[in-house]
């Protein structure tokens, strides 16, 4: 580890690890990464993996469906695996007004070029045999959508940075970050070193007041605890990561057989809490049940917790800080980081290193929240 650098990445997760690969690609030097555990060990680690395209803001839709076309193509790019399948993404509505909603996100996924249908219950059988549709009213289907290994995916990104002469410091914690006349000038690490940088890129997504701190700038992001369960092997069942969002619960089925499902309770307080409770591995079995009924007595082996980064709109803050020169964050994902971080991380290493990235992030800057200018996604489970 150097003295200075021209940009210090806190935060080894999708975003952190894919910025500096992309920064390195475009040629960028002195790069270094700071993760205070290792690498994959916050948020991008603790997720299910899931890959979709199907929001309802067209921000989420476009950084998803660019994110998709960077995973088609990603293990030969890293030369790493990942896991990727496109098994696509069923997602239900029981409810009249998730029904209308249904046509009103269709139709603007289409606008946008997005591959995805409306489906009728029979339709939806046809898709997956096995699913519930008693009191169902209307499915949307995309093919593309699907899933990866997160672990995989960000210790690609990881390996591939380090052959373009990115450097990391793992089990390293940055805590304090120097500033003059509202410029980046430096961070101090808790092994008592102080690294020269004038960009620092804020990467820790649940972590972001933490970091924002010690700046003096406040974000409104928030961590909240979201818990996942994975079952014991099975026959296939079915192809698709299926959403219910009347029982609040997502679930895919995994190569191995296991169902990997998860929720979270959206009145549970804001904290960084990531243990496992007995109420979520009562509920989950009981929503599992109720969408998939041939699931109802399978055993479940595991549980684990991880936390969603809420933003006051459930979009992300993306770009340069107004109030502090250098300082940049991608951040608030709100629980579809790993998802869209392909395509994040190369919009924002396009605006610092080329000034400009190849699709305007304006919309998402943190700026939005002071003109009171948002549209809340409301497409998270």
């Amino acid at each position: 580890m150097k003295e200075g650098y021209g940009a210090v990445i806190i935060g080894g997760g999708i975003i952190g690890t894919a910025t500096a690969y992309y920064m390195a690609k475009l040629g960028f030097k002195d790069i270094l990464v700071v993760e205070k555990n290792y690498i994959s060990s916050g948020s991008t680690g603790r997720c299910a993996g899931g890959i979709r395209q199907q929001w309802d803001s067209e921000y989420n839709i476009k950084l998803a469906m660019g994110s998709v076309k960077i995973f088609e193509q990603l293990e030969d790019e890293l030369g790493f695996p990942t896991e990727y399948y496109q098994g696509g993404y069923l997602l239900l509505a029981y409810r009249e007004q998730d029904a209308e909603w249904f046509k009103r996100r269709v139709k603007l996924q289409q606008s946008l070029g997005l591959d995805v249908r409306l489906l009728d219950p029979y339709e939806t059988k046809q898709v997956v045999p096995y699913i519930n549709t008693d009191g169902l009213l209307a499915a949307t289907y995309c093919p593309t959508d699907g899933h990866a290994n997160p672990f995989l995916v960000t210790f690609g990104y990881y390996k591939a940075a380090q052959r373009l002469g990115v450097e990391f410091a793992l089990k390293t914690e940055v805590v304090g970050i120097q500033t003059k006349e509202s410029r980046i000038k430096g961070v101090k690490l808790n092994t008592g070193d102080t690294i020269d940088t004038e960009i620092v890129v804020n990467a820790t997504n649940a972590w972001t007041k933490d970091i924002a701190s010690m700046i003096g700038l406040d974000f409104p992001v928030n961590p909240q605890r979201h818990e996942i369960a994975v079952t014991e092997p099975i026959g296939k069942l079915f192809d698709p990561l299926i959403i219910s969002f009347k029982h609040g619960i997502y679930f895919r089925q995994e190569m191995s057989g296991g169902i990997v499902m998860g929720y979270g309770d959206p009145e549970e307080p804001y904290s960084k809490n990531i243990k496992s409770s007995f109420p979520f591995l009562r509920n989950i079995a009981a929503k599992l049940a109720a969408v998939m009924p041939l699931a109802d007595d399978v055993r479940i082996l595991r549980q684990w917790a991880g936390l969603y980064a809420m933003t006051p709109d459930a979009q992300p803050i993306i770009g340069g800080s107004s109030e502090v020169e250098g300082f940049y964050q991608a951040v608030g994902f709100s629980g579809h980081g790993f998802m869209v971080g392909p395509k994040t991380a190369q919009l924002l290493a396009e605006l610092i290193v080329l000034g400009k990235p190849s699709m305007t992030l304006e919309p998402l800057s943190e700026k939005r929240f002071k003109s009171g200018e948002i549209k809340v996604e409301k497409a998270v489970i």
